[in-house]
């Protein structure tokens, strides 16, 4: 993975910053991985202890990350780092390819092209995304599982990377007024804060046309792939 780009240096590039699921790929990434790393007894406990915040999910009085959190800190709480940290890899090979969007991988090829730094910002797993991050050569601010002496504890260093906490990270880790565009892509009203720090946003692949950090890139200044 990328270092992270020093506060101090300035730069002529442009940034480019993903979502992950429902942007960068076609579907939800998170739990197939939990399901498919939680195993019987553990996902038999969780859908027990769970149906009522699920329920209040479907219903619109639970938020998302509030299950998310629920759901990682029963499916990891307690289980073995190597392992799966392992998973993470495995599924990052078999799985992530696939369900990656064309138009993502393209947009993410045109700005590396162009020799922009480029982050994926989500609350999906570092387990998983670690790996394809690396491959692709893209930076990567997400949901780090906390461990300790080798054991998941089932919490998340830092806190949720979503909402405001996805627009708090970039700050923290880049200085914005170094670059000369900011492109942000999102799917969701997670990804509402990390919209607002650019110049140029995508929500679900429509540029939009309103806000925006600064009225710095008037008209379409760089030809977009389609």
């Amino acid at each position: 993975m990328p270092d992270i780009v020093s506060a101090k240096q300035r730069t002529h590039r442009d940034l480019a910053l993903f979502d992950f699921d429902g942007t960068v790929t076609f579907s939800d990434t998170f739990t197939p991985f939990v399901l498919r790393t939680a195993g019987k007894r553990r996902m038999a406990i969780a859908l027990a202890a769970l149906a009522p915040l699920f329920t209040a999910y479907k219903i619109g009085l639970a938020s998302t990350k509030r299950m998310r959190m629920a759901a990682m800190l029963f499916a990891f709480r307690g289980r073995n780092e190597e392992e799966i940290r392992r998973l993470g890899a495995k599924y990052a090979r078999e799985k992530l390819t696939s369900v990656a969007r064309p138009q993502a991988l393209e947009r993410i090829a045109w700005h590396l092209s162009r020799g922009d730094e480029v982050a994926v910002v989500s609350a999906s797993l570092d387990v998983y995304l670690s790996h394809w991050c690396r491959d692709q050569g893209l930076n990567l601010l997400c949901n780090t599982l906390e461990a300790k002496d080798g054991v998941f504890t089932g919490r998340c260093v830092g806190g949720d990377c979503s909402g405001p906490e996805k627009a708090r990270r970039v700050r923290q880790t880049y200085d914005l007024d170094t670059f000369n565009v900011i492109y942000a892509y999102g799917d969701t009203a997670e990804d509402e804060e990390l919209l607002a720090l650019a110049d140029r946003r995508y929500l679900c692949w429509r540029e939009l046309t309103d806000g925006g950090r600064r009225a710095k890139t008037e008209g379409k200044p760089d030809e977009l792939p389609q």
